[in-house]
């Protein structure tokens, strides 16, 4: 598995529409995407304006369906304005849960 942690800043003003934006993409990665075994909304204790995304994905090619995904693709037409700088992106490969770990948990995802 392969995972990726990603830091936004948001523009002020835009803080509520960035969480409700975000919220479709979140859903949809874990709802529609196989391959799509994380994806955490966290924002920053510090700075209600910073927001953090912790992914999990099954391989490149499950990151690559995500990124072409209408969810992904809408999401990012709908919030790229309100970003203050760029993204910052980190890539991680997993160590635990091991892979059938993450395979077993992908059920309990959509019980929001």
């Amino acid at each position: 598995m392969i995972s990726i942690f990603v830091t936004i800043q948001i523009k002020q003003g835009f803080k509520e529409r960035f969480v409700k934006a975000s919220f479709g993409d979140a859903q949809g990665s874990v709802r529609d995407e196989p391959g799509c075994f994380r994806f955490d909304m966290l924002q920053d204790s510090s700075d209600p304006n910073c927001f953090h995304l912790y992914e999990v994905y099954a391989d490149e090619a499950a990151l690559e369906a995500h990124r072409n995904s209408p969810h992904y693709k809408t999401w990012r037409e709908t919030v790229g304005d309100w970003f203050d700088g760029q993204a910052k992106r980190v890539a991680m490969s997993t160590v635990f849960p091991s892979d059938d770990g993450w395979r077993k948990q992908k059920s309990h995802l959509l019980n929001w």
